[in-house]
């Protein structure tokens, strides 16, 4: 595996010089947000090109997550790499192991000495960006977490209190019933399939996604999602989809429209939909956290980040970066880390407040209080204490992208009645745990 190179010194350019000025450094930005997400990030590259005249940052969507990891790649082999590259957070450990395909952050901001005061970073997201020893490897930006969205008129109509969102998948399963008997076509259903209802899942109960906690702990991880309270959890979606209590929407994120157009009461899917909600949903709505299963010992901890960072990337294998794009591509970090950034992010999105000051701004000026359900993602991250065990740090797999389509494929299999939830999972680890070898031998130093 080709390994990173350094830059040789300080660098000696800065943006202030006269020729940049003249001709800004272009910095071409790969994302993967839709719309609205997508435009709301694209006017952030705006602001930040309209603050000075040193860069020009060209943000450009390429397609879903997966897409643009693609995309990336592919680029990088032809020599042709974005400067920056927006990824999802189950690509981080392919992207620490990429060599000279990415550019580290904490290599980044030496060489530039650009400051981001990542000491203010909510602990869950600066960990899961960084090494073992604290070192920034990518930028956090889009954090979110899994929660509960609901349809209040949904729930008022099928007798249910719409302040009070069912704790437990038991007592979920009742509120289900009630709605389907009300006459609601959907009462449940997920985005993000793996994501909500696997990993998600499996960091709130507290077991393991896989061994080496769930892969921080080296490379020769294999996965562990075939456990007893998974394939309960997996059989009672089949069943109630049977049951037409529930409802596959689907891949990825294609389930997300699902509940802003009234078709399903319930979605299980990222906070960072609550942008799409309130432009959307043509009803009274709510938030809640994930469910959890009664009677499982410790249950509930807290969950996960998801969304994504963003990593700086080496032009191609023979290609570095220029000292005056690394110092674009730093600059422009550094004001994603602006509070007002942060805050009007968070604010308007429904995705995390990255930094612990925003937040605490936030709550003392009332704004959690004034928009019920806003702080959800923050208190899930903080469930049970906000102590996080191996189980509940994250996701540190390589090849987690291909895993996470296989998973969904043996799910699928399930849901079309072709096999039960413990063949799925025994099938998904079977086919799960040759990529994770394939992985371990590629880039085994």
């Amino acid at each position: 595996m080709l390994r990173r190179t350094f830059a040789a010194g300080a660098l000696a350019l800065g943006l202030a010089a006269p020729a940049a000025a003249q001709q800004p450094v272009e910095i071409q930005f790969w994302h993967g947000l839709t719309q609205p997400l997508g435009g709301m990030l694209e006017q952030i590259a705006a602001d930040f090109n309209a603050s000075q005249n040193q860069v020009r940052v060209v943000a450009s969507f390429r397609g879903s997550y997966p897409e643009t990891m693609v995309a990336a790649i592919a680029a990088f082999r032809a020599g042709q790499a974005p400067h920056i590259v927006q990824m999802f957070e189950v690509g981080t450990g392919t992207m620490m192991a990429a060599g000279r395909a990415v550019k580290p952050l904490h290599e980044l901001l030496a060489e530039t000495g650009v400051q981001i005061p990542f000491d203010d970073y909510l602990p869950a997201v600066r960990g899961y960006y960084s090494l073992r020893d604290g070192r920034m490897m990518s930028m956090p930006f889009n954090s979110s977490t899994a929660v509960a969205f609901y349809n209040r008129d949904a729930f008022t109509r099928a007798g249910l209190n719409p302040d009070e969102f069912p704790q437990t998948w038991q007592g979920l399963e009742q509120a289900a019933r009630r709605l389907k008997a009300a006459g609601i076509e959907c009462p449940m259903t997920m985005a993000w399939p793996t994501w909500t209802q696997i990993e998600q899942f499996s960091a709130i109960h507290n077991i393991p996604l896989a061994t080496q906690g769930n892969g921080f702990g080296g490379l020769n991880a294999e996965l562990r999602i075939n456990n007893p309270l998974m394939v309960r959890h997996l059989q009672n979606l089949v069943d109630w989809q049977r049951e037409g209590l529930f409802r596959y929407g689907g891949r990825d994120g294609q389930g997300d429209a699902l509940f802003p157009n009234g078709t399903c009461a319930i979605i299980f899917g990222s906070s960072g939909l609550r942008a799409r909600v309130q432009r959307e949903a043509q009803f009274q709505w709510g938030v809640a956290m994930l469910p959890y299963y009664e009677g499982v010992q410790g249950a509930p901890i807290n969950g996960i980040i998801g969304g994504a960072s963003f990593w700086a990337m080496n032009r191609g294998p023979n290609a570095t970066r220029s000292a005056a794009e690394n110092q674009g591509i730093a600059q422009f970090f550094a004001w994603l880390a602006r509070p007002d950034v942060v805050r009007k992010w968070h604010v308007e999105t429904g995705f995390l407040p990255v930094r612990q000051s925003v937040f605490r701004a936030l709550e003392g000026e009332g704004f959690y209080r004034q928009n019920p359900g806003a702080d959800i993602p923050i208190a899930q991250l903080l469930r049970g204490g906000g102590q996080m065990t191996e189980n509940s740090m994250g996701i540190r797999l390589g090849g987690f992208v291909e895993i996470r389509t296989i998973i969904q494929e043996e799910m699928e299999r399930a849901f079309q009645g072709q096999q039960n939830a413990e063949a799925a999972l025994n099938n998904a680890v079977t086919r799960g745990n040759v990529v994770l070898r394939n992985f371990e031998r590629q880039n085994r130093q």
